[in-house]
C-alpha cells in the first residue's frame, strides 16, 4: 500500500485480521471453552467434596441428595479440569473426552429421570444442574473439533 510517496507494509497479523480482529477469534473461543470447563471442573470438585467430605450437616443442608449423581459429578469434575486444560493446549484427544462426558452425563441424567419417575427423593436443582451439564458436554464436542484444530497438529 502507498503513503505519501512510500511503500507501507502492514504487519502480518493487521492484514490477517483485518479491522473486525476476526482472525483472533477462534482462539478467544477456545480460550473461553477451556476456561469454562477447568472453572467449571473446579466449582464441581469444590461443591461436591464439601457435601461428599463435609460430614453430616454439609449433607442434610444439601436435601434430598441423589447418591450415585453427586459421585458421578465429583469425579466427573477432574475430568472437566482436565478437559479444559486439554482445550487450552490443543490436544485433538480432548474431543473424545467431551464426547464421552456428554454422553455419560446424559446417561446418568437418564438414571436420575428414572430414579424420579419411580418416586426417589431429589431437589429441583439437580435437574437444572444436570441440564446445565448435559448441555455444555454436548456443546463442548461440537465446537471442540474446530476449536482445537485450528493451527495445530498436535495430538
Amino acid at each position: 500500500m502507498m503513503a505519501g510517496g512510500r511503500d507501507v507494509i502492514a504487519p502480518p497479523d493487521a492484514a490477517a485480521a483485518g479491522s473486525t480482529g476476526r482472525a483472533r477469534a477462534p482462539g478467544a473461543w477456545r480460550w473461553l471453552a477451556g476456561g469454562l470447563a477447568v472453572v467449571f471442573g473446579l466449582a464441581t470438585l469444590a461443591e461436591g467434596g464439601q457435601v461428599l467430605f463435609g460430614g453430616p450437616a454439609a449433607r442434610a443442608a444439601a436435601g434430598d441428595v441423589v447418591g450415585f449423581v453427586l459421585v458421578f459429578n465429583f469425579a466427573a469434575g477432574f475430568l472437566y479440569v482436565a478437559a479444559g486444560a486439554a482445550t487450552l493446549a490443543r490436544r485433538a484427544w480432548v474431543v473424545w473426552l467431551a464426547r464421552a462426558l456428554a454422553a455419560a452425563t446424559a446417561l446418568v441424567f437418564l438414571a436420575f429421570g428414572v430414579h424420579v419417575v419411580a418416586g426417589g427423593a431429589f431437589e429441583v436443582r439437580t435437574v437444572v444442574a444436570m441440564t446445565i451439564r448435559t448441555a455444555f458436554w454436548v456443546a463442548q464436542a461440537l465446537a471442540l473439533p474446530a476449536l482445537v484444530r485450528r493451527g495445530s497438529a498436535r495430538r
